[in-house]
């Protein structure tokens, strides 16, 4: 564990200023990745009341830094490309607040950017994986499987019954939230518990509504200095715990199928921004899966191992329950191109400010976001204070 008392200098050392998504999401045959990027990135730009040419710090994962930059016109002094599945963009804010900290940058911008539906093929690149060498001749062929193999450990593990009816209280709160989020893709279908158990399966035991969305979505984020934020159109937010890592890329190699990497980045993020579970307001948790929700309450601290599924009982999570959790919708039903951490922090953002309309949460003063990557192998979290 990184030494505390170096981290805790670094909580509100730099503050989010923008956010945004691409002009549309969903369904985007006629839109490339780099449009998504830069429709996203202009847009966060536009909500910070910060001009491109601003922009001194870039952050990205998927692409080449260097590639976007040069397609939005940014000569960054600050760059990087960590890559470690859909957590890279929670983690890029820590990053960027360190590299803002030592005086490296002072406008820091992450840009996302996947044409995830439009755009199936799977890359060449991925063929010299080691899972393609290991896993893949047993049939661990992609996600789908391997979560769905780890939520059967749970199964086995704290009831399989138990454990089905969380899976079911979590895809149909999830999705009262996308109903009430107007650019949700699935903002106008409605779930109910028989919907979700009547759906077709996709790798057992999860259904069809266990698995997140396949979309097209950008989306960005803006972040400078306590002393620029001032000046911007909607004020900062300020980044007060961070916390990052990873433990194994193949599946197989995970020493515990119940307990992701959160385990140490949540409490480590908490405990820089001196605060506790009971303190947050809101929670936005990497949805790829209903299972990853339900693991990753869990390994946050939110309850202890095999409670999940008594913590999200009787609609919890969902609009009016005492606990908001993914009120965009999340993967699972607002939207989720490949990677979609960063979308959870625009989310939170929108909710500190007290933009999100319908879905709006009351008193929502600090919010934690989280995102997953890989095979429930790297996890990002952040804790976010309205100033």
């Amino acid at each position: 564990m990184p030494v505390m008392s170096k981290l805790k200098d670094l909580s509100g050392a730099a503050e989010i200023v923008g956010v945004a998504e691409s002009d549309q999401i969903g369904k985007l045959p006629d839109k490339s990745a780099l449009q998504l990027h830069a429709e996203a990135a202009h847009n966060a730009l536009e909500d910070a009341g910060i001009p491109m040419s601003e922009v001194d710090g870039y952050l990205t994962a998927g692409y080449s830094t260097y590639d976007v930059a040069e397609y939005l016109g940014i000569q960054p002094h600050f760059t990087d490309a960590t890559i470690v599945g859909g957590a890279s963009f929670v983690i890029h804010i820590a990053h960027a607040m360190a590299a803002i900290q030592a005086g490296y940058c002072e406008v820091a911008l992450i840009t996302h950017g996947q044409s995830g539906r439009s755009d199936r093929a799977r890359a060449a690149a991925n063929r010299g994986l080691p899972s393609q060498q290991y896993e893949a001749p047993f049939g661990i062929l992609g996600p789908p499987v391997s979560y769905s193999m780890a939520a059967r450990r749970y199964m086995h593990e704290y009831g399989e019954d138990r454990t089905r009816q969380a899976l079911s209280e979590i895809a149909v709160s999830t999705r009262k939230w996308a109903n009430m989020n107007p650019v949700a893709y699935m903002k106008d279908e409605p779930m109910t518990f028989e919907d979700y158990h009547n759906s077709r399966w996709i790798s057992w035991p999860f259904h069809l509504f266990d698995c997140c969305l396949v979309t097209d979505a950008g989306a960005a984020i803006v972040i400078t200095t306590p002393e620029r934020a001032k000046s911007a159109r909607k004020g900062g937010v300020k980044v007060v715990g961070v916390g990052e890592g990873h433990d194994h890329s193949m599946i197989s190699q995970m020493e515990d199928l119940t307990l992701p990497f959160g385990r140490f980045t949540g409490p480590q993020a908490l405990e820089m921004a001196g605060i506790t579970h009971s303190d947050l307001d809101l929670t936005m948790i990497y949805d790829s899966f209903t299972y990853t929700v339900l693991v990753t309450l869990e390994s946050l601290g939110f309850c202890k191992p095999g409670e999940g599924p008594d913590f999200v009982a009787d609609q919890r999570t969902a609009p009016g329950g005492e606990f908001p959790l993914n009120t965009s919708g999340g993967g699972l039903s607002y939207t989720h191109p490949g990677m979609y951490g960063i979308f959870t922090v625009v989310e939170a953002i929108r909710q500190l400010r007290g933009e999100a309309g319908e879905r709006q949460i009351d008193d929502c003063n600090l919010a934690m976001a989280h995102g997953t990557g890989g095979n429930l192998s790297s996890t990002g979290t952040v804790i976010l204070a309205r100033d």
